[in-house]
């Protein structure tokens, strides 16, 4: 009975680790974008807009990580914003977010017509993705990118902006 005892709560730890592990994504839209970039902090926000669907999204998710990892103690933000279908918020991106056990903060686009934010993020954003936008309001720096980037890429240009 004892081992029957032990393995009911190891199966419920291990079910329940992958809650444990979850973090709550809360939902933007275009205001959001435009107080993002109305900022006066002195943090250093990264900003990726990505999807669970996209190859290079997905392949680059790492490189934001590892961003987070090593600058989480600093004045820099990492902020993952999904651009899936709403209808596949509770169905692909939440548990693909708990398989990859992201630890950036990842928030949904909670927009149905691109047409509506886009043009908040840059007036360059096609809205293509891939694509970042880096921002530090206190020094007025914004950067963006679409297509895939680096590690390497994206210390290039926070750096300076926390030494």
């Amino acid at each position: 009975m004892k081992m029957k005892k032990k393995a009911v709560i190891i199966t419920l730890l291990i079910g329940l680790s992958q809650y444990l592990w979850a973090q709550k994504i809360e939902l933007v839209n275009r205001d959001w974008i435009t107080q993002m970039s109305q900022n006066k902090s002195d943090t250093t926000y990264v900003i990726n807009f990505w999807a669970t669907w996209c190859k290079p999204c997905v392949e680059e998710i790492p490189h934001f990580e590892k961003l987070y990892a090593t600058y989480k103690n600093q004045k820099v933000k990492v902020i993952m914003v999904s651009c899936d279908f709403k209808k596949q918020l509770e169905t692909r991106v939440i548990p693909f977010v708990q398989n990859k056990k992201m630890e950036t903060i990842v928030v949904f686009m909670n927009e149905p017509n691109p047409n509506n934010w886009i043009d908040k993020v840059d007036e360059k954003f096609t809205g293509a993705i891939p694509a970042t936008l880096i921002i530090n309001g206190s020094s007025n720096f914004r950067y963006f990118s679409e297509g895939e980037t680096t590690y390497e890429r994206l210390e290039q240009v926070i750096k300076p902006l926390i030494n």
